[in-house]
């Protein structure tokens, strides 16, 4: 259906009743509102509105249910029930995979963040003459899970804090069980290798027909070309710092050296895979260190390029085109207080880093990603300076990022669209709202009212950087993409468009409409067309949520951008039901653009994913 336009400004939301109600039940009568707090007297908030009550309640236990546990799997596919329309006759056949927690709560009363859930990897597939889609879930059976799940049982025990939790039972000072390599944030199939991977470690490799794990996979090890870059700067204090720091992480907590970060990139003009690594002493010292390492379609690497950089920089996310690895930096500092509380177990090891506001602009690391060409004169720039984005955001995802350059005048353009937000809004501790002294969720975190600032939640930007003949920055200028402000994140394109213009652009967002949940979870996918400054949305519904939205390409695809599908995860919170969702990207903004939806049983049905990846049956 087509958008609803709202102009609404949420209330506070208010705290939520002492246990959940059935989920498709109505919601409670006028009452007094009652949570138990640690260590004070229980609160009694009196509330006379009805109507906002019962959002209120329900917005609240609709946000945890989002995130509910689920500890069955399916080893064998299930076909799901088809409930609208059908899958179209073309559409490619394949698999679509989903990476994400599956578990946040054990059995000895600890409750983890979602960040720190164990990875559950869930495959549809689809297409083929039958129409059908099957479904498989599976966890992945990485160290962790298995140390912290007992097979016979079936029960759970959490031993590993994780970054951005703290276990309410079990050993908290002296336990360094840190770095829990859950599997649960990416998922990627490539050179005949389906990998699950997380930000802190090496992906776990599984088996794709049956989704059986494998082991672990050595990605930054498999050899091969590797041209070094050079230190863009650096300090004979901090190698010193580096090498006490580095017995400690690698010998006591266990950690890699090079940490795998969870987004890759495919770049489908070479059909290479793009991947990047960081060291892992570089969460604690102001420098940074990462390695870009590209593969071929067999997985040989073919190219490995170093840059240190003097900046204590955090990347979630990275871009890349022709010529460059494009480094959108977040700043982080260490923070003394929450190093304290971290160490001694008291508080979540990520309170030990926190944002660092402290310059009103935003770097971006222009790195070449080949060796510099003496006939352009471009590729001779520092690369260790940044160009300044005059604007301080932090970078979420990146859509695509693309680069035109001048032959005459030598001159080159670079665009990089993503999603970021505010450095006043971006918390370390409490994304998605978690709240690691009670162990729940906290919507509110995520729906503050945004008042004058309402660029400060996550949005769609477009940075654009124009370079002249040798490198310097002329022009640098950031701008919500597509003139779309609403609360908005996932961005992705037809993956054929890599690296090079692009005119369309989805994104997970929110119609707003939901007066205790305006801004978060997304309810809606919006199409954005970068030429016209267009948009139009598709919307999931009330009290129905989605996940992020993935572009599957027509195979018999001519030259239309949008000429393919959008696979959508839709959630129906309020019934507890999964469903896949098959969007036709030309149709979004009308009300026929869902042509197919596909039922999740109840008794599978699964938590809010993270990203997803369309793996082609065709060669």
């Amino acid at each position: 259906m087509p958008a609803v336009t709202c102009h609404i400004i949420p209330p506070k939301l208010l705290p939520p009743p002492a246990s959940p109600p059935s989920p498709s039940a109505r919601p409670p009568p006028p009452r007094a509102i009652s949570i138990p707090a640690p260590n004070r007297s229980i609160p009694t908030i009196s509330v006379p509105d009805q109507e906002h009550v019962d959002d209120t309640a329900a917005a609240f236990w609709d946000y945890q249910f989002l995130f509910v546990s689920q500890r069955s799997e399916t080893a064998e596919p299930i076909m799901l029930r088809t409930l609208n329309g059908a899958v179209p006759a073309d559409f490619p056949q394949g698999t679509y995979y989903l990476a994400g927690p599956g578990l946040f709560k054990d059995d000895h009363g600890s409750t983890v963040h979602p960040l720190d859930g164990h990875g559950y990897l869930r495959a549809f597939t689809l297409g083929g003459k039958a129409g059908k889609v099957g479904f498989m879930a599976r966890y992945v059976r990485t160290e962790a899970q298995e140390e912290e799940h007992d097979a016979v049982s079936g029960s759970w025990r959490f031993t590993y804090r994780g970054p951005f939790s703290v276990l309410k039972a079990g050993r908290k000072v002296g336990n360094t069980k840190v770095m829990k390599n859950v599997a649960n944030t990416s998922v990627l199939r490539w050179g005949g290798k389906l990998l699950c991977l997380w930000e802190g470690g090496e992906p776990y490799e599984v088996e794709p027909s049956t989704l059986d794990t494998v082991g672990k996979f050595n990605v930054t090890g498999r050899g091969g070309h590797s041209p070094t870059a050079g230190s863009g700067g650096g300090s004979r204090v901090w190698d010193a710092a580096a090498s006490v720091l580095k017995p400690i992480l690698y010998g006591v907590f266990k950690m890699p050296p090079k940490r795998m970060l969870s987004h890759y990139k495919v770049d489908p003009k070479r059909n290479r895979l793009l991947t990047i690594s960081c060291n892992a002493e570089d969460m604690l010292l102001p420098r940074s260190n990462f390695t870009f390492y590209e593969f071929d379609s067999e997985f040989k690497m073919v190219q490995k390029r170093e840059f240190t950089i003097p900046d204590h920089l955090m990347i979630h996310d990275w871009a890349f085109t022709d010529t460059h690895y494009i480094l959108f930096g977040n700043r982080i500092k260490l923070d003394p207080l929450g190093s304290l509380g971290a160490i001694s177990g008291l508080s979540p090891m990520i309170s030990a880093l926190s944002v660092n506001p402290s310059k009103p602009t935003s770097p971006i690391y222009l790195l070449p990603r080949y060796p510099s060409d003496r006939s352009n004169r471009a590729t001779e720039r520092d690369w260790s300076v940044p160009i300044e984005v005059p604007s301080q955001l932090w970078l979420l995802h990146v859509g695509n990022a693309f680069e035109t350059i001048n032959e005459d005048e030598g001159t080159m353009e670079i665009k990089l669209q993503a999603a970021a937000c505010s450095y006043d809004w971006f918390n370390f501790q409490k994304l998605f709202g978690y709240n690691w002294l009670s162990g729940k969720l906290d919507p509110s975190i995520m729906n503050i009212d945004k008042g004058e600032t309402e660029l400060m939640l996550p949005h769609l930007i477009q940075v654009s950087i124009n370079l002249d003949a040798y490198g310097n920055c002329e022009k640098c200028g950031v701008e919500p993409l597509g003139s779309w402000r609403k609360s908005s994140d996932f961005p992705v394109i037809n993956p054929a468009f890599s690296s090079v213009r692009n005119r369309y652009i989805y994104a997970g967002t929110s119609s707003g409409c939901r007066r205790t949940l305006p801004h978060f979870p997304f309810d809606s996918v919006v199409k954005i067309d970068t030429l016209t400054k267009y948009k139009r949305t598709w919307s999931a519904g009330n009290r129905r949520f989605i996940g992020e939205p993935i572009f599957v390409p027509k195979e018999t695809a001519g030259e239309g951008e949008d000429e393919g599908y959008i696979l959508v995860v839709e959630y129906a919170v309020s019934i507890q039901r999964c469903y896949l969702v098959i969007l036709d990207p030309k149709r979004i903004g009308e009300v026929d653009a869902a042509v197919a939806r596909f039922e999740v049983p109840k008794h599978l049905n699964f938590p809010l994913g993270f990203h997803g990846f369309w793996a082609s049956d065709s060669p």
